[in-house]
């Protein structure tokens, strides 16, 4: 069978930048990272990670380049992981990072699966839309706002009474 992927450019431009990928289910996530490097104009060269997603687009487990864990924390690794052990109707979607000092970053999802086109060579780009920016979004980490969240001056200790302050309870 083949998937087909829509992999968007994490970005906060007015401008939609997507690819849309056809690959076979039983080729690696190398081949993945591959043909999404080449659809977006990068040399490949950079390290690079998958990372399995729920549908709110939370990261999970790793996909690596290379084994650079240590001990018994041994990550999954592109070259030796297949896309259908990852990728299904019940799993449909990956993040993408590409170029840590720089944080490429990209949402991955399935499309669809159908069956292998006669005169189709894969991987396959079908679809292009947007040009690459010569730079990558800059990210920015926000925390949601919390109505309950913790003020350390908030203790009702009146720092001017000592009255309560017992030598003997207090001593360390």
């Amino acid at each position: 069978m083949i998937y087909r992927f829509r992999v968007i450019l994490d970005n906060d431009t007015e401008e939609d930048i997507f690819r849309d990928l056809e690959i076979r289910e039983n080729d690696s996530m190398e081949d993945l990272h591959n043909i999404i490097t080449q659809s977006f104009g990068f040399d490949g060269m950079e390290m690079a990670s998958f990372y399995v997603s729920d549908e709110e687009w939370n990261q999970g487990e790793e996909i690596a380049m290379f084994d650079v864990s240590e001990g018994n924390n041994k990550v999954k690794v592109m070259s030796a992981t297949k896309i259908n052990d990852l990728v299904h109707e019940a799993s449909t979607r990956l993040i993408y990072v590409y170029d840590f000092l720089n944080m490429w970053t990209f949402f991955v999802e399935l499309a669809e699966i159908v069956e292998e086109a006669e005169s189709t060579d894969y991987p396959n780009l079908m679809f292009v839309q947007g040009q690459v920016p010569d730079e990558a979004p800059i990210k920015t980490f926000e925390v949601e706002n919390d109505n309950d969240t913790f003020n350390e001056f908030d203790d009702d200790l009146d720092v001017d009474d000592y009255s309560d302050l017992d030598f003997d309870e207090n001593w360390n």
